[in-house]
């Protein structure tokens, strides 16, 4: 009788090892049948190309950085900003209403260079955009206005190895402000833009935990040049989605120097926003 009470008890912790494992398998297929696995590397640099223009990106860490294509809507690169860093998520929205999903690794050895988002699972949303294709050319235009404008803010200004950033207007027409900015490089090197982001971030970082960014992708940018020649400046307007400024976080401008160090950040918190002007209707 003990004998074949220890074999129906072997039987039924078998099964059990065995229905648990495959609920397992089921939910690891799952996970990776719905959510894109993506190797990320710190010296190397990710493409991921996708079908429609990309319309929004969110990121889970501080410790990636995510930017779209010069001159390309539809194509973001993405890299570790620091090495080993925690599995994350990067999600994106593309102008189809479109929502992917990518689980972020580390792997500085075999990292995926060139990524297809067609290939992986689009999740398909009711997703309502408070900017479409019908009123691009109306930001067009404003961000043209906002340029010749003669209204200014002051004192929002940096300056780092003779390079400067200012904001020296804030526009505001509907869902969507208008952020007048001089890039001045007082040098007699030329400076090459390499990355330029605006993103959220706290006013302090722990030492323990990343602070957690949220980045702000341009809907417009009236001049594309990435090259400020030496002893020059260069106006330029980026056209926004309407956001405010959290208690105890900033917006940083954030510029980085292809192939060099002069790199320079801005940093506006939210009293600055009380400056915003409407930009008016009149062209």
């Amino acid at each position: 009788m003990k004998k074949f009470n220890y074999v129906v008890l072997l039987l039924l912790s078998l099964s059990w090892i065995s229905i648990h494992a495959q609920f397992n398998a089921e939910e690891t297929d799952f996970y990776e049948n719905q959510y894109k696995n993506l190797r990320i590397g710190f010296s190397k640099t990710t493409s991921i190309v996708f079908p429609y223009a990309i319309k929004s990106v969110d990121i889970g860490s501080a410790e990636i950085l995510v930017q779209k294509a010069k001159a390309l809507e539809n194509i973001l690169l993405v890299k570790a900003l620091k090495e080993h860093f925690y599995q994350t998520n990067l999600t994106t929205v593309t102008a189809d209403g479109r929502l992917y999903i990518f689980v972020l690794n580390y792997d500085e050895l075999r990292p995926d260079l060139h990524v297809k988002a067609d290939n992986a699972v689009a999740i398909n949303k009711e997703i309502l955009f408070t900017t479409t294709n019908e009123n691009e050319k109306k930001i067009e235009q404003m961000a043209t206005l906002a340029l010749s404008k003669k209204s200014k803010v002051g004192g929002i200004k940096r300056s780092k190895y003779q390079i400067g950033l200012q904001i020296n207007g804030i526009f505001i027409d509907g869902d969507v402000m208008y952020f007048r900015v001089v890039f001045e490089n007082n040098s007699s090197i030329s400076y090459e833009i390499d990355q330029l982001r605006f993103f959220i971030r706290d006013q302090k970082k722990s030492k323990r935990t990343a602070s957690q960014e949220i980045e702000i992708l341009p809907l417009y940018t009236s001049a594309k040049s990435t090259v400020l020649p030496e002893n020059s400046a260069v106006v330029k307007v980026f056209a926004l989605e309407k956001f405010t400024i959290p208690e105890k976080k900033y917006l940083t401008l954030e510029m980085i120097e292809k192939k060099g160090g002069r790199h320079v950040e801005l940093n506006l918190n939210n009293n600055r926003l009380s400056q915003i002007l409407p930009i008016g209707d009149q062209l």
